[in-house]
């Protein structure tokens, strides 16, 4: 099935990136890609090493005549964020990416791609077998856990690398120079409520939100998507105000670093109310869509009767639960006053489960300044504190400050100017990169990130586009010939 992609130019990159979407390689399931990457590295008769986190480092002596270069670190994560459409069947543990061409897209079928950041990784793999690429001595650093956590990168040993440089291979935009990113911490906010025995003479609904367009929860967060949780929120709330809806069931959205596509409720409506709720919801999700038309054409909401459940919420908790989704920040918070277009502080709704007495809400909230993430980070705490919910703040992880002195970034600017004509947008982005992390490892090292074009991470519409993989290829093997000397 992926032998289309093995014929697409350059060979080298495209045959890496196949042989590794074979490879099964979920965020915190990353033990067969370790074991691959191992494998590879000892094939080849090069140094490779583990840490005890389960980065994998393998080193390759300067070619003959960059002796005198500055080595450098290649860097790029092994995992991959697994979603996929809900009438997709596929079981991301043992199966590899099924891919195909679409004019100039690679995309993959109903799921994630992978390029996130395999083409990175595939782009070192290449490097690293190959025979006739000019570089200084390098380190090819492979880092796990990246899209949940940053686990690899804050669990790196600080004395393992002896680089200068970092290259980051993780920016999806093939005209854009990383030289700074966003901070996070994820927010987990949990409460249980009282069940009560459905009401006599009352109607079972289904509600699906679902074709929205989904995406990064970082890169994609600026272009105002619509959030399943939040439409799902809006639902409820003004059908309980004007129906005495009661909730049985929600379960909405998933990974934290993706924008929720879709959420499915069970409700239950009194049988008198049935023929006015059904009128008055068909014309709100006619004004959500119209509201959404240029931003989410394939938006769907869906009500269907359904068989009656056994339980539904109290009511008290219903209400404060729902009117917490409703009052909880999403998306933009602030911009930056100081970078034009960068956003500076976000928040992703990620998921919402309402069940058996139980309630969890999961949220990454991002920001380039720390003072500001704080701030966000404690205006959903005090909204869902204030609705008795237990709010728990974990994984925070540091962002990258820009540094517009770089020397690494100078020459890849000039070379980019060089090979294209016009410049590059040197700039910092709103997705959480691990160059922050590693440079609280190694305070001196000097960094850049750069990569291939990647639409739609994070969702089953991700695709990377071949002309510029092809693009990329060549600004990195220029980069590598024109690393500084020592």
């Amino acid at each position: 099935m992926n032998e289309e992609i093995r014929e697409l130019e350059p060979k080298i990159l495209w045959n890496k990136f196949a042989d590794l979407n074979e490879v099964p390689r979920p965020s915190k399931k990353e033990e067969r890609v370790i074991e691959f990457m191992k494998n590879f590295g000892n094939k080849l008769n090069l140094e490779t090493l583990v840490d005890e986190t389960g980065n994998v480092v393998i080193k390759k002596p300067a070619t003959s005549g960059m002796e005198d270069r500055k080595p450098i670190i290649l860097q790029a994560h092994l995992d991959m964020v697994h979603q996929k459409n809900n009438d997709t069947d596929f079981d991301f543990e043992t199966s590899g990416i099924n891919m195909y061409v679409d004019g100039d897209w690679v995309r993959a079928k109903g799921t994630t791609l992978g390029a996130d950041n395999g083409l990175g990784v595939a782009s070192m793999m290449a490097i690293l077998e190959s025979n006739d690429i000019q570089h200084p001595a390098l380190e090819a650093l492979f880092t796990i856990d990246e899209e949940t956590g940053m686990t690899g990168a804050k669990g790196l040993d600080s004395n393992l690398l002896e680089g200068d440089i970092l290259l980051n291979l993780d920016t999806e935009e093939d005209d854009e120079i990383g030289i700074g990113c966003a901070g996070g911490v994820d927010i987990t906010a949990v409460r249980d409520y009282e069940v009560e025995h459905t009401p006599d003479n009352s109607v079972g609904y289904q509600i699906k939100v679902k074709g929205l367009q989904g995406g990064h929860s970082g890169m994609d967060i600026i272009k105002g998507l619509a959030n399943a949780n939040k439409i799902m929120a809006r639902v409820l709330f003004d059908s309980n105000r004007d129906f005495g809806l009661r909730v049985s069931s929600i379960k909405g959205g998933g990974l934290r670093n993706a924008i929720p596509r879709e959420s499915e409720a069970i409700v239950v409506v009194d049988k008198s109310n049935t023929e006015t709720f059904l009128t008055e919801i068909i014309q709100q999700v006619r004004e959500i869509k119209a509201e959404f038309a240029s931003l989410e054409p394939n938006m769907d909401i869906e009500i269907s009767e359904t068989e009656v459940p056994n339980e539904v919420m109290k009511v008290e908790d219903q209400q404060e639960v729902v009117k917490a989704i409703s009052a909880a920040h999403n998306g933009v918070y602030r911009m930056s006053p100081d970078i034009e277009g960068l956003v500076e502080a976000s928040n992703n709704i990620a998921s919402v489960k309402v069940g058996e007495g139980k309630v969890k809400i999961n949220c990454l909230t991002r920001s380039s300044v720390e003072s500001s993430k704080d701030d966000l980070a404690n205006s959903l705490e005090a909204t869902f504190e204030l609705a008795k919910f237990k709010v728990k703040l974990s994984g925070e992880y540091p962002g990258w400050a820009p540094n517009p002195n770089s020397a690494i970034l100078k020459v890849v600017d000039g070379l980019y100017q060089n090979l294209h004509n016009e410049k590059a947008d040197v700039a910092a982005c709103h997705a959480g990169l691990e160059c922050g992390i590693i440079g609280n490892h190694y305070p001196e090292m000097d960094m850049i990130s750069f990569g291939p074009t990647i639409r739609g991470a994070h969702s089953p519409d991700e695709r990377a586009s071949i002309s510029s993989a092809q693009k990329y290829w060549k600004f990195l093997i220029e980069v590598l010939k024109n690393i500084p000397k020592k």
